[in-house]
C-alpha cells in the first residue's frame, strides 16, 4: 500500500533528510560535498618508477603521504601497466588496450590502426566519459598521447579537445625539470619564465604540477561547489634526467653508499614484512656487480637524486591532500596512485656525445643567455640552460643540476624493480608491475588492506565510470577493463585474462599463469603465485597450458590491432 503524508509532514521529512545528509558528510562537515553524492576522482600517475620505490611497497625513499593514504586505503599487490610511458597513458585515459586507442608504440605514425601515435576517434578519455555525468575535469603534468606537440598544432588530441576543462603541463614526453619543453596552459604554449600566473622563487616542474593541481581543486571548490570533479595528475618524476632540488638531495646523502645488493635485500625484507613480496621466492638475478662499478661517487649520486625526485613528488601529493581537506572534499574523493612502467634501464646521458660532451661545468656561461619569453628547446634534450651553460652528459656531469642530463642506469633500475626481472620496455614482471594505492574514506570497507587479485590500467576508467554512474558512449569501442568497486567493498572480481604487447615483447596472464616472451624469443610459462620473480620456466612441462594461453593471446592480438614487430617505417 502506498503511504501518503500531509504537506507539512512531507516538508518535515524533507528537512530531516537534508539535515541528515549534511550531518553524514563526515569529519570535514562540508555542506557543499553533500549536495552531490558522486565521488570526486584524483588519478596520480608517476613516471619511470619501480614496484618497490615508495615506502609502503618496500622502499627506503621517504614517501609519508603515499604511505598514509595506503594505510587508510587499499594496496594492490598485483596491478599492471603496459611497460612504456605513452601506451600506458593511452590505456589509462581510455580504458582500452593501447593499440585499440591508436598508441601501440610511441609518438610516430607507422600507417597502421594500432600505431598512429595519436589517440584515435574510436576511443574516449575519462574526461569525455564523465562530462555527461556532470563532472568537471582538470589535467596537470605530462600528456604524451599525441605526436603534435608544437604550438602550431594540430591540437585535436590536446587535453582541452579531449574533454578536460583546464590543463597545465607538457604535451611532449620528457625534458628538463627546471625548464620543460612544450609547456602549455590550456591551449597556449608558455615559457615558465614569462608566466604571469605562476612565479615561484625557483621553477621546478614537479612543484609546478603539484601547485596547479592544488589551484584547480581550490578554484573548483569556489566556482563549482555543487559539481564533482576528475583531476588527472601526471608527474614526470622520476623520469630522466636526474634533476632535483639541493635540499631534497641532501636528505639522501650516504643512503646508497653500500650499492645495489644491500638495498635490494633490504627492500625484499621490508616488502615481505608488508605482505607485498615473498621472501622465500628470493630475488631475480642482479643486473650489475657493485664491486666492479667505477666512478662510484657519480653512480651513488644518480640514485640520491632519483630518491630526491620521488621525495619531492610525495611532498606535492601531500599538498594536494591538504587542499582536499581544507576544501572539505576528502571523505568523498577517490585517490588512485600508480606508475606508468617499471624502473628504466635506459642509458640516456650516461656517456657524453658531440652535442652534450663529458666535460666539467665551465666557470662561466659559454652560450647566449635565453630571454624569459624564449621557449625551451623542443624535444627531450635541451642544448643549454637558460643562463647560457651547455647541457652536459657523462660521468663528469654530477646529476641534479639543470646543466646535466643523465639517467640513473640499469643497476639502480634493477633495485627499483625489486624483486622482479627486467625493466621498462619488457613485459616480464619488472617492466609492468606497479603499485596501485586506492584511497576513498567514504567507500573502502577495509582500510589498510591488500588486494591480491591481478588488475590492469584498463580497470581505472571502468571503475570511475561505474562509481560516477556515467553512461559509457555507445559510439566508442567497448571498455576492456572491469570495475574495481567490488574490491573496494571487500569482494572479488572475475576476468578471463590480461594482455600485453610492446616492441614484440608479449604476455598473457590468466589466473596464476603467465605466458611471456621477449621479441623473437620462445614463450616462457610461469606460475606467478609461487614464482613471481619468473625464475622457473614451466613451458616444456605444461605444453597444454602454453597452447591454451597462446590461443588467448593470438585472439587478443587479432582484435586489438597488434601488428608483428618490427613495424614498417
Amino acid at each position: 500500500m502506498k503511504r501518503f503524508l500531509p504537506a507539512n509532514a512531507t516538508a518535515c521529512y524533507g528537512f530531516l533528510f537534508i539535515l541528515g545528509t549534511l550531518m553524514s558528510v563526515g569529519r570535514d562537515g562540508n555542506a557543499a560535498e553533500a549536495l552531490h553524492s558522486n565521488p570526486n576522482f584524483i588519478v596520480i600517475l608517476s613516471d619511470d618508477m619501480g614496484y618497490s620505490d615508495i615506502g609502503c611497497y618496500g622502499g627506503e625513499i621517504q614517501t609519508p603521504n603515499l604511505d598514509q593514504i595506503a594505510s587508510q586505503g587499499i594496496r594492490f599487490a598485483q596491478f599492471y601497466n603496459t611497460a612504456r610511458c605513452c601506451p600506458t597513458r593511452a590505456s589509462l585515459l581510455t580504458g582500452l588496450y593501447p593499440h585499440q586507442a591508436g598508441i601501440g608504440h610511441m609518438m610516430d605514425d607507422r600507417g597502421l590502426p594500432g600505431y598512429q601515435g595519436n589517440l584515435n576517434s574510436q576511443c574516449r578519455t575519462i574526461a569525455e566519459m564523465l562530462k555527461p555525468a556532470g563532472y568537471s575535469s582538470y589535467a596537470v603534468g605530462k600528456w604524451h598521447v599525441t605526436r603534435h606537440a608544437g604550438e602550431e598544432g594540430p591540437k585535436h588530441n590536446w587535453p582541452l579537445q579531449r574533454g578536460f576543462d583546464r590543463f597545465y603541463g607538457t604535451i611532449h614526453g620528457a625534458g628538463s625539470f627546471f625548464d620543460p619543453s612544450s609547456l602549455v596552459r590550456d591551449n597556449k604554449m608558455i615559457s615558465p619564465f614569462a608566466d604571469k600566473e605562476y612565479k615561484p622563487k625557483t621553477y621546478y616542474y614537479t612543484d609546478a604540477i603539484s601547485d596547479h593541481a592544488v589551484r584547480y581543486i581550490e578554484e573548483h571548490k569556489k566556482e563549482q561547489p555543487d559539481k564533482p570533479f576528475f583531476l588527472y595528475v601526471a608527474y614526470t618524476a622520476a623520469h630522466w634526467p636526474m634533476h632535483a632540488l639541493p635540499e631534497d638531495i641532501q636528505k639522501y646523502r650516504g643512503i646508497y653508499n653500500e650499492g645495489y645488493d644491500s638495498i635490494r635485500a633490504r627492500r625484499l625484507q621490508k616488502g615481505s614484512e608488508l605482505g607485498l613480496m615473498d621472501i622465500k621466492q628470493g630475488l631475480a638475478p642482479a643486473a650489475k656487480d657493485w664491486t666492479k662499478v667505477q666512478d662510484r661517487e657519480w653512480e651513488i649520486a644518480c640514485m640520491e637524486v632519483y630518491a630526491a625526485m620521488v621525495d619531492r613528488m610525495d611532498q606535492g601529493i601531500g599538498k594536494i591532500r591538504t587542499q582536499l581537506e581544507r576544501s572539505g572534499l576528502s571523505e568523498n574523493t577517490v585517490i588512485l596512485y600508480l606508475q606508468d612502467n617499471g624502473g628504466c634501464a635506459e642509458a640516456m646521458g650516461r656517456t657524453g656525445n658531440a652535442k652534450h660532451p663529458n666535460i666539467l661545468r665551465p666557470s662561466s656561461p659559454t652560450l647566449p643567455v635565453m630571454k624569459p619569453t624564449d621557449f625551451a628547446a623542443a624535444g627531450s634534450v635541451p642544448d643549454q640552460t637558460r643562463d647560457g651553460y651547455p647541457v652536459r652528459m657523462g660521468k663528469n656531469a654530477m646529476p641534479g643540476t639543470a646543466d646535466t642530463y643523465v639517467a640513473y642506469g640499469e643497476g639502480w633500475a634493477n633495485v627499483s624493480n625489486t624483486p622482479f626481472r627486467e625493466y621498462k620496455h619488457w613485459v616480464h614482471e619488472g617492466g609492468i608491475s606497479t603499485p596501485l594505492i586506492a584511497y576513498w574514506p567514504k567507500g573502502i570497507s577495509r582500510p589498510g588492506s591488500i588486494a591480491r587479485e591481478p588488475g590492469h590500467l584498463i580497470d581505472v576508467a571502468a571503475t570511475l565510470v561505474d562509481l560516477a554512474g556515467a553512461d559509457y558512449p555507445k559510439d566508442a569501442k567497448p571498455l576492456e577493463g572491469v570495475s574495481l568497486r567490488p574490491i573496494f567493498e571487500g569482494k572479488s572480481i572475475a576476468r578471463e585474462a590480461i594482455y600485453w604487447e610492446h616492441e614484440g615483447n608479449r604476455a598473457v596472464r590468466a589466473g596464476k599463469w603467465k605466458l611471456v616472451a621477449k621479441h623473437g624469443k620462445a614463450w616462457e610459462l610461469y606460475d606467478i603465485e609461487n614464482d613471481r620473480i619468473e625464475s622457473k620456466d614451466l613451458a616444456m612441462e605444461q605444453l597444454g597450458k602454453v597452447a591454451e594461453l597462446k590461443a588467448l593471446y593470438e585472439a587478443y592480438a587479432n582484435r586489438a590491432n597488434v601488428a608483428p614487430w618490427p613495424l614498417p617505417k
